[in-house]
């Protein structure tokens, strides 16, 4: 696997090795060992998955300490544009965003570190978007900022007028509003 840093750092995308022939292809989607000499030593211990239409958008979600997650996500089938902003006070990228397109064709993994919020948006007609998480799923500790938000500076690649929200992501606080419960300091791959 290629580990391809990003401006901000602990964010990576992960593309792999492809191996294809007249049958189709393979790759290792993951594998721990790898990933923890290569990115960091992480002990994911949840799966989720979702299937989202074109136009809709997910996010921009995190939980709030002691359930802090980090991610590593992928799209399966179709296309989506996948988007982490950093929410840690004190960071010098505080407010800013990396963002992936990410698809069955390219195949590529994108690493979301605690202290981030994350959201993607459908550019396809369906989308398949997997999750492996490093804590468990905790209601209570819900959390986001406006997917929305145009002082983010994201360029969703659809009209963030137009697109379909759950209702819980309406309420989601625009980023000057937002009191974040990460600081520069939270370690960005606690277990």
């Amino acid at each position: 696997m290629e580990v391809i840093k990003t401006d901000i750092e602990g964010v990576v995308i992960i593309k792999p090795r492809i191996f294809t022939d007249a049958r189709g292809y393979f790759f290792e989607s993951y594998s721990k060992r790898e990933f923890d000499e290569r990115v960091r030593r992480v002990d994911f211990v949840q799966d989720n998955e979702s299937c989202s239409s074109r136009g809709v958008m997910r996010g921009l979600h995190f939980q709030r300490p002691p359930f802090t997650q980090s991610k590593l996500v992928r799209c399966v089938r179709g296309r989506v544009l996948d988007v982490a902003v950093d929410i840690r006070k004190g960071s010098p990228t505080y407010g800013r965003h990396v963002a992936v397109e990410l698809s069955e064709e390219n195949h590529l993994q994108f690493f979301v570190p605690r202290g981030f919020a994350h959201g993607f948006a459908v550019l396809s007609e369906t989308a398949v978007f997997q999750y492996k998480c490093d804590n468990y799923y905790h209601p209570e500790a819900d959390g986001g900022i406006a997917i929305t938000d145009g002082s983010l500076g994201i360029d969703w690649r659809i009209d963030p007028e137009q697109a379909i929200l759950s209702e819980k992501d309406t309420r989601h606080p625009l980023l000057k509003d937002f009191d974040s419960p990460f600081d520069i300091n939270i370690d960005l791959y606690e277990e």
